[in-house]
């Protein structure tokens, strides 16, 4: 007998619309405020924004003989329209866009829209005379690489860049909190020379803001040049005009850098600056996600329980730092991202196609997965709290780290001219290699070797949680 199951509602016509991705469902409050730079909806405002600023510069820029000269209330009127630009246009966009099939073309149509019906709001404009104006001499490409290089800018200086810096300030402010506080070192997962848990942490915060440092500095690239790059269309239309000299006078005024030589698409080149950039520091952020889940897993830093929170479905004293996990798998998958962006977009068949097209529709979740992972990190740093004590107590089993100290004192003894001072190195290794040495030992040994009183004095005051070096200082100094 076979059992017929009950037919299933489907979740695609549900309303409204349930999220493909993580990003646009679960984590979406962590990510929200990309939408305004990296979304399909802004890259159209973007667009319409640059067309718009270039059908303002032909005509009051005197580019184009009899083009008329626009008004402050009519400059007012077309830059409303990027403005205002909200969930009713998105819609009209995308009807006009169905007939048009073409998504660029569809922005020109509804700006000439906007034209048509200027003289409601401003009577007797001159803006309708200005209409074949908008989009003109202009491929796709020259609209679509400066929405994206305005889009990514926005994107990296508004909201990547504020959240990557407060965790690299919020790691560095750990960092000088236990700047005194010795913990023991695992150098290939073994017991190491000491050091303190702020200086480790003041490494990453430094190796995060140099990161940083290149991505503030980083090109923004943009031209408007034509099909290819050669403004053919732009010379025969109107051969008075300088076109290279407009075309850089325009770029850098939306706060780009121009870009005087490319084909029909601009190289993608600095893309693949910044990507990179970003993916380091992404890397960086994972290396320390995974430190301070192995300090975490051995106890060094305790985590803060929250109220009401489960750790384990099965396991009620479990605290598990899921934050650092979730962290990691995000940083993993934007960096993935990241790198096919890089990878992908700097080749470019001939004087065009169309994978450029498709690979950039990806910036989005390339850097909310980044942002969601900062988050991530922000939010579990914030719960942890440092044990010292244990550290204290790793430090004092491991008294066989004195070897490097003793065996150094004895070199130097020896060529201040110490007799019996012979390698120091092979006996501080029969004493300690693959041996537990503790406190009484390690002073007897150093006792027995003649060393000079105040050396000697030194090395018998020497503990594992003292020899930390100039580890606190060198946060201090630093760090800045």
């Amino acid at each position: 007998m076979t059992s017929t199951s009950p037919s299933r509602v489907s979740l695609a016509d549900v309303t409204p619309p349930i999220a493909l991705g993580p990003l646009d469902g679960r984590y979406r409050g962590a990510v929200a405020p990309l939408v305004d730079h990296l979304s399909e909806a802004a890259l159209n405002r973007a667009r319409i924004h640059v067309e718009v600023e270039w059908l303002i510069t032909l005509c009051n820029g005197s580019v184009v003989p009899g083009a008329p000269t626009l008004s402050d209330d009519e400059v007012a009127y077309l830059r409303q329209i990027p403005a205002t630009f909200g969930a009713d246009e998105i819609a009209e966009l995308a009807a006009i866009e169905r007939e048009t099939v073409h998504d660029v073309k569809a922005v020109e149509y509804f700006i000439k829209r906007r034209i048509a019906v200027a003289s409601e709001t401003i009577p007797g404009t001159n803006l309708p005379a200005a209409a074949e104006l908008v989009h003109f001499a202009c491929t796709s490409e020259d609209i679509n690489n400066l929405s994206y290089a305005l889009m990514v800018a926005g994107a990296i200086r508004e909201v990547w860049l504020p959240a990557a810096t407060e965790l690299a300030d919020q790691v560095a402010d750990m960092a000088r909190e236990l700047a005194d506080v010795p913990m023991l070192s695992r150098t290939h997962g073994q017991p190491a020379t000491p050091t303190t848990l702020g200086k480790e942490l003041a490494v990453l915060a430094h190796r995060l803001r140099r990161q940083l440092h290149r991505v503030q500095g980083a090109e923004f690239l943009g031209k408007l040049n034509g099909a290819t790059g050669t403004y053919g269309a732009h010379v025969v239309a109107v051969p008075s005009a300088d076109w290279p000299a407009v075309s850089k006078a325009f770029v850098e005024g939306l706060g780009l850098t121009w870009n005087p030589l490319t084909t029909q698409i601009e190289s993608h080149d600095w893309q693949a600056e910044v990507y990179a950039d970003v993916a380091r520091y992404n890397r960086i952020l994972h290396n320390l996600a995974t430190d301070v889940w192995t300090y975490i897993s051995m106890g060094f830093f305790t985590q803060i329980p929250v109220a009401g929170a489960t750790g384990s479905s099965t396991m009620p004293h479990k605290v598990n730092p899921i934050r650092f996990e979730n962290a990691e798998a995000n940083l993993e998958i934007s960096c993935s991202l990241l790198d096919t962006l890089g990878a992908t977009l700097v080749t470019s068949r001939l004087q065009r196609d169309l994978t450029d097209s498709t690979t950039q529709r990806n910036i989005g979740p390339a850097f909310g997965h980044s942002l969601l992972a900062i988050d991530n990190v922000r939010r579990g740093l914030k719960a942890l709290h440092a044990n010292a004590a244990l550290m204290a107590e790793d430090l004092d089993q491991n008294w066989e780290v004195l070897g490097e100290p003793i065996q150094s004192a004895m070199r130097a003894a020896s060529v201040a001219g110490v007799a019996g001072m012979e390698n120091p190195y092979e006996r501080l290794k029969d004493l300690t290699r693959g041996q537990r040495v503790d406190a009484a030992r390690m002073r007897e040994f150093v006792g027995s070797l003649g060393l000079p009183s105040d050396v000697e004095e030194r090395l018998q005051a020497l503990t594992p949680a003292s020899y930390t070096g100039l580890a606190a200082r060198l946060v201090a100094d630093y760090l800045g």
